[in-house]
């Protein structure tokens, strides 16, 4: 049984590479943000040069405002970034608030000086558009164009410059949304694709728990009827003892094929095959058995589904009903149906109350559009239990 499920591994569905934790996701919108936000800063070249050429007075305030400036800005930046779904907090407020006095400062101070300083507006603006929502981040757009028009006009600019500046500004905005916008969808895009591998991983599961359980109940109780037959003829009989047991090694060697089949995910069922088994294991079982069947062919989307209703319904009869007389009966009065009545001891109809076989049927016709049902008759003036399987015309 070891090597048994150690070949079985070799085909086996793998376990899918785990998630990107939350603090690798964290770094990396780090980078991405300091990356992105150090691009921007290309427009402050002409700043810094015209302090260096001494265009600029004072120097010193103009140095020390800049030096303060950009790191908030690349803070403010990297935390709308780094958050795939930024919800400001009082600190990212402050930052930006912040980072929005020094730069109408700047701008107020040395708007009519050389070295672009109006167009510090501008990162006022990509700051916002980082750290709000949308909704926000727009209303945070508007008041940055209305900050630079009024700047602008303050130090003389001529409007057609100020549009320039101001359609820029809207540009820069909507590029940062976008950015925001596909790194999110990135994101869910990710979140989804392990979803999905842990949920293919949990339906492998359950399709060989299923299978499991289905394979070996069935041929498990085949062969412990078997072995009373072997152990009654034992004695009187031992060519017919020897024929038992002969077929005991056969339905193990058959069950060993279908659990490694089951393994590999290529058990299919046949249902006539099926039907002849289940037939054969109940008059073992000392069980009269009538099978009645309608001249229409099923169709292969049923074959497999019913094949296990027959198996899963004969291991129960068997096991369970101590029942004298079984009847399987296929018929199509309009959609298929697939009835197996015994006349035992019965059983609960609440759905709730069915162990793993019944459940396990119940999912297999649930794939193929159909649905199980049960009823209890010993509960009324007679005795047994009915397994029902129904299902459509088409699938």
């Amino acid at each position: 049984m070891i090597g048994l499920f150690t070949r079985g591994a070799g085909t086996a569905v793998p376990y899918p590479p785990s998630g990107i934790d939350e603090q690798t996701a964290h770094r990396r919108g780090v980078r991405r943000g300091v990356v992105f936000a150090a691009i921007w800063l290309w427009p402050l070249v002409p700043t810094f040069g015209a302090i260096a050429e001494g265009h600029v007075r004072p120097m010193l305030f103009a140095v020390a405002g800049l030096v303060a400036f950009i790191p908030i800005y690349l803070t403010v930046v990297v935390r709308g970034f780094s958050d795939p779904d930024p919800v400001p907090k009082p600190r990212d407020h402050a930052l930006l608030g912040l980072l929005t006095v020094l730069g109408i400062t700047l701008a107020l101070a040395y708007g009519a000086q050389p070295g672009g300083w109006i167009g510090l507006t501008l990162y006022l603006a990509a700051a916002g558009a980082a750290l709000y929502p949308t909704p926000w981040a727009q209303l945070w757009i508007i008041g940055c164009v209305a900050a630079l028009v009024a700047v602008g006009h303050l130090h003389g600019e001529h409007w057609s410059e100020i549009g320039d500046n101001a359609f820029n500004m809207i540009m820069a905005g909507a590029l940062v949304l976008v950015v925001r916008r596909l790194m999110r969808l990135v994101r869910e895009l990710r979140t989804t694709r392990d979803q999905l591998a842990h949920a293919a991983v949990e339906q492998e599961r359950l399709r060989f728990a299923r299978d499991l359980h289905d394979l070996l109940g069935h041929s498990l109780s085949v062969i412990v009827v078997k072995a009373e037959v072997v152990r009654r003829l034992a004695e009187r009989d031992p060519a017919a003892a020897a024929r038992e047991a002969a077929d005991i090694e056969q339905i193990g060697r058959t069950a060993l094929t279908e659990v490694r089949q089951a393994i590999n995910g290529y058990r299919t069922r046949a249902f006539s095959a099926e039907l002849a088994g289940a037939g054969a294991a109940l008059a073992d079982a000392g069980i009269e058995t009538t099978v009645k069947t309608t001249d229409d062919t099923l169709p292969p989307y049923l074959d497999d589904a019913f094949a296990w209703v027959v198996r899963e319904a004969a291991t129960n009869v068997i096991r369970h009903s101590g029942a004298d007389t079984c009847v399987i009966a296929l018929s199509r009065p309009g959609p298929w149906q697939l009835e197996v009545r015994d006349d035992g001891r019965g059983g609960s109809a609440d759905p709730a109350a069915h162990g793993n076989g019944l459940r396990g049927l119940a999912e297999r016709l649930a794939q193929v559009g159909g649905v199980l049902s049960v009823v209890d008759l010993s509960t009324s003036h007679s005795r047994g239990f009915v397994l029902r399987a129904t299902a459509p015309e088409a699938a």
